[in-house]
């Protein structure tokens, strides 16, 4: 399964970008959305940005990455889910 986690960009050089997200910082590719400006959020897959995000679709997003979390967990993930 193929996975991407949403990510802002915090800094940006041409087609590449400092972000962060999840805990984690990257450098990420830009190549496929194009410069971006700072603060921007983007789904990465593989350190490469494969489309921008409205700032709403990021909570829900992260909902369901906390939930599959805690189903491999074996803890109770319903309430992620609105």
């Amino acid at each position: 399964m193929c996975i991407g986690i949403p990510m802002q960009i915090c800094s940006e050089d041409g087609l590449t970008a400092l972000c962060s997200g999840r805990g984690q910082e990257r450098r990420i590719n830009l190549l496929l959305v194009g410069e971006q400006p700072l603060g921007t959020w983007v789904m990465v897959h593989v350190d490469t940005a494969i489309r921008t995000l409205d700032p709403a679709e990021v909570p829900l997003i992260n909902d369901a990455l906390d939930a599959l979390e805690a189903a491999g967990r074996g803890d109770p993930f319903e309430h992620l889910f609105r």
